[in-house]
């Protein structure tokens, strides 16, 4: 029996302004006519005056309705299934060149690879995937996904990772973390010739910061004397640093994090100048104390958690991101660096650099910007999509 015709929903020109500017998202506010379109459909784009936009995925309780998978008109669940394969070997084939040093990267960034919700990330040898959205949440496009990792990575153990936070806001199928194929769900990989403990069954984000493996080279250019890497969550920063430093400090306020980083160390020992000394604390209340105390630094790094994760918590967030880099300027030695970062993309660029001119002013501290940076190219920015240019990386050197 033929699949039905995808519904073809109806927008109103704000949305379809949007999408021809380049973005792919349309909120649920924009819809004019959802056309009885089940979760997770592929249905047809139709702006002012019945003009057909493209073809999309369709979400009945995200306020992203529609994630837009191109301008071409697809028909039915074939469609769809050549669609993923091929734009899942487009971005396979981008990594193979964009990608050094490193057996572990994202393959297929969502929105950036043109797959909206859909994440699939290599350690070494696992592989994992990720489900955002209710377009890959069903059983047949999943399969797709599994046997396209498979055959286009040849992958032997994969593991599906679950956000609960997500399943609940996008009303998915309820599930649990596990190996898909295979059976292995940990290993050791390497990045930057430093190596890692990878548990795909644990840890945050699909369990490791991949994002930051370009920046961790940065930082390491500028790595001398005595330095303090500030959430270092499982010892990213830390251990490129102690490879050139004399005396590395690195702080995280979980102390399951801090055992895995301690592990890593291990793995990397010997080339380390020396053990790195690895504290739980508060970053805010130790870098407090610290500068009261006068400590200083040649290079200190900062890395914490997005601030702000939507718009509305952005004037908290941005206080917050001024209180550790003022601390923070006021600690480096002079001709130290700064090593500054924002996960948040809801923080902008403009409004991040403006914080550190600000923090510079009130910590009465001269900084200079060197270099900035964004996430790792496995991560790329989709131009017409600022929500895909999240990462913010800024090197400061004081005078």
């Amino acid at each position: 029996m033929a699949s039905a015709s995808p519904k073809k929903v109806i927008i109103n020109e704000r949305a379809a302004a949007r999408l021809r500017s380049g973005h792919v998202w349309v909120y649920a506010s924009d819809v004019l006519n959802e056309a009885g379109a089940a979760p997770g459909a592929l249905v047809h784009v139709l702006g002012p005056k019945d003009k057909v936009l493209g073809s999309a995925v369709f979400s009945s309780s995200s306020q992203i309705r529609l994630r837009l998978l191109g301008r071409e008109t697809l028909n039915s669940e074939d469609d769809v299934s050549q669609l993923l394969t091929q734009r899942m070997a487009e971005a396979i084939a981008y990594r193979a060149k964009v990608v050094h040093d490193s057996d572990a990267f994202r393959m297929v960034f969502s929105e950036a690879d043109r797959l909206p919700g859909l994440i699939v990330d290599r350690y070494n040898d696992i592989f994992t995937f990720q489900v955002l959205t209710q377009a890959w949440d069903k059983p047949e496009r999943k399969q797709v996904i599994i046997a396209a990792i498979r055959e286009l990575a040849g992958a032997q153990h994969i593991v599906e990772r679950v956000d609960t936070r997500i399943w609940e806001l996008e009303q998915l199928h309820a599930a649990e973390s596990g190996v898909v194929c295979g059976s292995r769900h940990s290993t050791i990989f390497t990045m930057n010739g430093v190596k890692f403990h990878y548990d795909a069954l644990t840890g945050q984000k699909t369990g490791a910061f991949l994002d930051q493996r370009e920046n961790y080279v940065l930082a390491a250019k500028y790595a001398h004397g005595e330095a303090l890497d500030v959430c270092t969550y499982q010892g990213g920063f830390a251990l490129h640093l102690a490879r050139r430093c004399q005396k590395v400090t690195a702080l995280d306020i979980s102390r399951e994090v801090l055992e895995i980083a301690e592990q890593n160390e291990k793995l990397n020992a010997a080339e380390h100048r020396q053990e790195i000394e690895w504290i739980e604390a508060n970053a805010f209340d130790l870098l407090k104390d610290y500068a009261a105390a006068g400590r200083q630094y040649d290079v200190v790094v900062l890395d914490p958690p997005a601030f702000a994760k939507s718009k509305k918590h952005l004037p908290a967030a941005m206080r917050g991101y001024k209180e550790l880099n003022l601390r923070a300027m006021r600690m480096l030695k002079p001709q130290g660096v700064l090593v500054t970062c924002s996960c948040s993309s809801a923080v902008s660029e403009e409004d991040f650099q403006s914080m550190l001119t600000e923090a510079a002013q009130d910590a009465h501290r001269p900084m200079r910007l060197v270099e900035k940076y964004a996430q790792a190219k496995d991560h790329p920015i989709l131009l017409g999509v600022p929500e895909s240019h999240y990462l913010k990386c800024f090197v400061l050197s004081a005078i």
